[in-house]
């Protein structure tokens, strides 16, 4: 097949989730297909960058869209009651780029991830499949509840338009695909149950069992502006540690991950560090006896939890979280919900290495067992594979049909 990939980001580097599930299912795909990219920037894409597609992708096109026309776009959705963050994407350049690049390329189906993109693809004839990745509209609804004032009318109105743009997602697309069954039932929709649950996998040779000093306790990882990011590792330093130190009075905690806000940076003190951007995520990883994630908004499947199990430390998430992970409570994971709980379990673990080293076993095989970029790429393929099947098979019905008539 030729697939028309279409972006709402240039998926590398890879410091968030959805530009690590468009690489590598990019990755995946362009084992038996060719793949053709299209995607929207908002920063300069550097050529290194680019480089690291180039083996996928038989064609690259970056369309670069300035703030200033970005944030037009929001205020015109908001005056016609459209997603702001869609409006945020969305651009007349854009469009038209796109759809001369399907006219250039030919494609047999496109794939596009997020509501995001809908208005880049919305008025193809092609078959189309959208990966909503995972349920936006959820996302913004578990914010909402944290907000107040001014921001929380903001989420509001945004909960309301996504609502709607993903309800909208099943005229538009002949399939869709998602990283969760959690997410897929968040979708509003009768037809949420046909939904493709697809979740992400693991790089198991780039993330696997590092032998490091323990430098810390404990570790968190994730890019740092993402509001649910903030938010846990806030929770996890000014709610969780002060119990768990205690118990524990020079246990260390590490937070790390690209573009720390203030309110993540200021959190460092003598026994928390703050690492901002670092060049490989996996020593940090590997720099600590346990990995929390302790997730109080956000949707979709951490994929912070799965490189660390991976990577063979014992976790310790959220019901959150877990719901959309599916590990086994206090086999495969720990669960604690509340601060006390959380950090009796990060406690329980500090005082009991044997029970950390099984922990970190079993989160290790399940891991292995469950999530695998290369079954993911499958079953994507597999749903791309059969909506042009039945795009051909249409065709050649009307075909039939105009012939019988003459």
């Amino acid at each position: 097949m030729k697939i028309l990939v279409v972006l709402p980001r240039f998926p590398y580097p890879l410091e968030k989730g959805d530009k690590l599930r468009a690489f590598n299912l990019i990755k995946e795909l362009s084992r038996r297909n060719e793949v053709i990219l299209f995607c929207v920037s908002h920063t300069k894409v550097l050529p290194e960058h680019i480089e690291h597609l180039r083996p996928y992708c038989s064609v690259i096109k970056v369309v670069s869209s300035p703030r200033l026309v970005n944030y037009k776009n929001v205020l015109r959705n908001f005056i016609y009651t459209k997603s702001l963050q869609i409006g945020y994407w969305d651009s007349r350049k854009a469009r038209r780029a796109c759809r001369r690049l399907e006219q250039e390329v030919k494609p047999d189906v496109i794939f596009s991830q997020m509501v995001r993109t809908m208005p880049l693809v919305s008025r193809s004839v092609l078959p189309k499949v959208m990966d909503f990745q995972d349920a936006l509209s959820m996302n913004i609804e578990r914010r909402m509840e944290q907000a107040r004032g001014l921001w929380r009318y903001i989420l509001h109105f945004e909960f309301k338009m996504l609502r709607s743009s993903e309800y909208n997602s099943f005229k538009i697309f002949d399939d869709l695909t998602i990283i969760s069954e959690v997410d897929s039932e968040a979708i509003p929709h009768k037809k949420s149950g046909d939904i493709h649950v697809i979740p992400n996998g693991v790089d198991f040779d780039y993330f696997k069992p590092i032998e490091r000093v323990k430098e810390y306790d404990i570790v968190f990882c994730g890019n740092m502006r993402y509001e649910p990011n903030i938010r846990a590792a806030q929770y996890l330093a000014k709610q969780v540690m002060p119990l768990v130190w205690e118990s524990f009075p020079e246990a260390k905690l590490l937070l790390a991950g690209a573009n720390p806000k203030y309110n993540v940076s200021h959190l460092a003190n003598d026994r928390i560090t703050v690492t901002g951007p670092v060049e490989d995520i996996r020593e940090c990883y590997a720099s600590a006896r346990i990995f929390a994630a302790p997730m109080q908004t956000g949707s979709g499947l951490q994929n912070k939890l799965l490189e660390a199990m991976a990577m063979g430390l014992p976790c310790v998430t959220t019901s959150l979280a877990n719901d959309s992970l599916c590990a086994e409570k206090d086999k495969e994971v720990l669960v604690g919900d509340t601060p006390l709980s959380f950090a009796e379990c990060l406690i329980a673990l500090l005082r009991d290495r044997n029970r950390c080293d099984i922990l970190a076993a079993n989160g290790y095989a399940f891991v292995h067992d469950k999530y695998s970029w290369e079954t993911a790429g499958e079953k994507i393929e597999e749903v791309l594979r059969n909506v042009v099947q039945r795009g051909s098979s249409k065709v050649a019905h009307e075909v039939l049909s105009r012939g019988m008539e003459g």
